[in-house]
């Protein structure tokens, strides 16, 4: 789900819950409204305000949890690359050829992080292209024919981080899909619907009270809005960072 639209319909439903509360307040009888009637609705309505803390607790922490696998993946790849380069250019002039390869790999995986599109568009792309990128500089890296064992040590070293690009790609792919399932937010959005209903219902009706309704309505779909920016590492206006990869280019040959 879209981030800025997922907070949209957060907003839109729990701020008119709110209204929909203070209108239901001029129509209902008062004696539904006081007394035992209004003691058994604020312990129900206490029930699922707790309920929806807990699951707004849980999905927060897994979205985290996947931004921040995907942020750790990019990175250690970006620094296998660079490490992976360091000892190309320590094997020797024989190895141009694989270290031309390796940059235009990393100028791919920038243009990636930087283009538009959906999360899982852009793993299935990074997944794939790092797929083909590193098994073509293990083939290449295999064909290197060692004058001595100071180059036969350089080339398995090459060759076992050839594996580590594979395992970061993995983690990659893992951590870049969304970590939240649907039905959790339609559910949370439909218990902070219910919640704000009882709040317009059993406040007053002016304009500071409104006002409030309207700020706490506008921080829920806020923390909705960041839950789902998390949940989608890769797009939208918080994603993982090329940066990583960009010192990784500028450091080539170094």
């Amino acid at each position: 789900m879209n981030a800025t639209i997922g907070g949209l319909i957060v907003f839109t439903s729990t701020f008119g819950g709110a209204l929909i509360g203070q209108w239901l307040r001029t129509i209902l009888p008062q004696d539904h409204l006081y007394g035992e009637s209004r003691d058994t609705m604020k312990v129900g309505i206490g029930l699922v305000a707790t309920m929806t803390a807990l699951v707004l607790g849980l999905i927060t922490a897994s979205a985290n949890d996947s931004f921040e696998a995907a942020d750790r993946a990019a990175t250690h790849y970006a620094v296998d690359l660079l490490t992976l380069d360091r000892l190309l250019v320590s094997y020797g002039p024989e190895t141009a050829d694989v270290r031309a390869v390796l940059r235009l790999t990393i100028e791919r995986r920038i243009e990636m992080l930087r283009s538009k599109g959906s999360s899982r568009n852009l793993v299935n792309a990074f997944s794939r292209e790092t797929g083909l990128g590193a098994e073509g500089l293990a083939d290449a890296i295999r064909r290197l024919v060692p004058r001595d064992d100071s180059q036969r040590a350089l080339q398995s070293q090459a060759a076992n981080l050839i594996e580590s690009f594979l395992q970061a790609r993995r983690l990659v792919a893992a951590g870049g899909g969304t970590s939240i399932p649907a039905l959790f937010l339609w559910i949370l959005a439909f218990w902070l619907t219910i919640t704000f209903t009882s709040f317009g219902l059993f406040a007053p009706r002016n304009l500071t009270v409104l006002t409030a309704l309207l700020v706490c309505a506008l921080s829920v779909a806020s923390a909705m809005f960041l839950i789902l920016e998390m949940d989608g590492p890769f797009d939208g206006w918080l994603k993982v960072s090329a940066e990583p990869l960009l010192y990784a280019q500028a450091h080539l040959g170094q």
